[in-house]
């Protein structure tokens, strides 16, 4: 049969397998396993254990747990809430301090944890009440924090980032911090979308500022600042060429476990057991797809799928910026139905070589990629983050939370123009601080 033919009879298996509820990783191995009997024979399936486990035998991968770990601990904390109260102190006497507050404390938490839904719930806990009390439309209230939650995966440090250089063999140190300047760019995107939002809506008078002590605004940071400590050494040990990020993530878990057990109180063997059960759960489901990622991806090359859809689509006479945008319109309807980490592990094997064989650099590929899996997580029929944000406010309809998260995802497609027209801005601090790729 020929390869493109079959291309697209997995393709089309692929999916319905993952649309019948079965978990993504199971899906995979079922997919690649019934293939590879069909047209390999049965001998091909003493291959999958070996393909499985030396995906898996990678000591990168040690970094996801560890930062796992970290985004737990301070999940279980009331870090979210003191960081959010932080920023409202400081910034009260900005105009419209409040919402500029809920996405700056999403960033930082973002980044902090990793985890786009602790995000949403943590901050959002605390930020939507206070912005509806305050005047601010119900929109503008739950659209922006389920926005800002999508900056966990774009921020550093960021599992979605490690699996991309895991499965693409690219620079971990480089991805991270190509996904610093585009992260800060919707961040501003989002914070001038909710100001002019607000404003339009008339109510004018809550973007108008309140009054703190200094005392109020010094008393909370001895909270906050550890933590934000924490992820600047972090940072620092990985680029400062003292430590791998493995060995970064392992020390920073550490740090953030004893810093929630001081400054929270948090000595419960309860508490603690359920950050590392929660913790090894999460790891386990995301190595378990990335290892059954790799099966898939071998079936594919040794059919000679991906070897095929490469060289057809590099022969296609099309513009290369005309290819991108049919490569965006694909991670975004895949990003509407899986999530992050499945489509990185499932797709970058397929288009890799079609980026590389067009011009566009890998690294700032990643970035793309990213926020392409960003709009996915606010937008139907998944949309996670939107759950997330009507289960910590059952009043404010599913339907005004979606509405809100509209103009949120056009200024994420901004920014992925603005990528496409300036790569500078996910090229440029990568190759100031670690030097130019080869």
């Amino acid at each position: 049969m020929d390869p493109l033919s079959l291309g697209a009879i997995v393709a089309l298996a692929t999916i319905v397998v993952l649309f019948s509820g079965i978990s993504v990783a199971a899906g995979l191995l079922v997919v690649s396993g019934g293939f590879l009997i069909v047209f390999d024979g049965m001998s091909s399936l003493s291959l999958m254990p070996e393909v499985f486990f030396g995906k898996l035998d990678n000591f990168a991968l040690l970094s996801i747990p560890m930062f796992i770990i970290m985004g737990a601990a301070i999940a279980s904390t009331r870090a979210g809430a003191d960081l959010y109260e932080a920023l409202e102190r400081w910034l009260t006497r900005v105009p419209g301090g409040l919402v500029i507050s809920n996405l700056g404390a999403c960033a930082l938490f973002s980044a902090m944890s990793g985890s786009s839904p602790a995000t949403c719930a943590a901050i959002g806990k605390m930020g939507i009440p206070e912005m509806r009390k305050r005047g601010y439309p119900d929109s503008v209230a739950s659209g922006s924090i389920a926005a800002g939650g999508t900056l966990g995966i774009l921020i550093p440090p960021s599992v979605t980032m490690i699996v991309y250089g895991i499965a693409t063999e690219t620079s971990i140190g480089r991805l991270f911090l190509a996904g610093v300047i585009p992260g800060f760019l919707l961040v501003a995107l989002f914070m001038a979308w909710s100001l002019y939002s607000t404003a339009r809506s008339g109510n004018m008078d809550v973007l108008r500022a309140s009054t703190y002590s200094w005392r109020q605004r010094i008393e909370i940071l001895p909270r906050v600042l550890p933590f934000l400590a924490i992820i600047l050494g972090v940072l620092y040990a990985m680029y400062g060429g003292i430590a791998t990020p493995s060995e970064t993530a392992a020390v920073g878990a550490l740090l953030c476990l004893v810093i929630a057990m001081v400054i929270y109180s948090l000595w419960s063997p309860r508490a603690i057991w359920g950050i590392l059960r929660d913790s090894t759960r999460e790891s386990v489901m995301i190595l378990f797809i990335i290892g059954a990622a790799g099966v898939f991806s071998y079936m594919l090359s040794s059919l000679f799928i991906t070897q095929s859809i490469a060289e057809w689509i590099g022969g296609l006479d099309v513009n290369r910026w005309v290819l991108m945008g049919m490569i965006n319109l694909f991670l975004l309807v895949a990003g509407f139905f899986l999530p992050p980490v499945a489509v990185i592990l499932m797709a970058a094997p397929i288009l890799l070589p079609i980026i590389t064989t067009a011009g566009f650099d890998p690294i700032w590929f990643a970035v793309v990629l990213t926020i392409n899996m960003e709009i996915g997580l606010i937008s139907p029929p998944v949309g996670l983050n939107l759950y997330v944000i009507n289960s910590i406010a059952p009043d404010i309809k599913l339907k005004t939370i979606l509405l809100g998260s509209l103009p949120y995802v056009a200024c994420m497609v901004v920014a992925i123009v603005l990528l496409c027209l300036f790569p500078g801005l996910a090229l440029w601090l990568p190759d100031t601080v670690m030097g130019d790729a080869l």
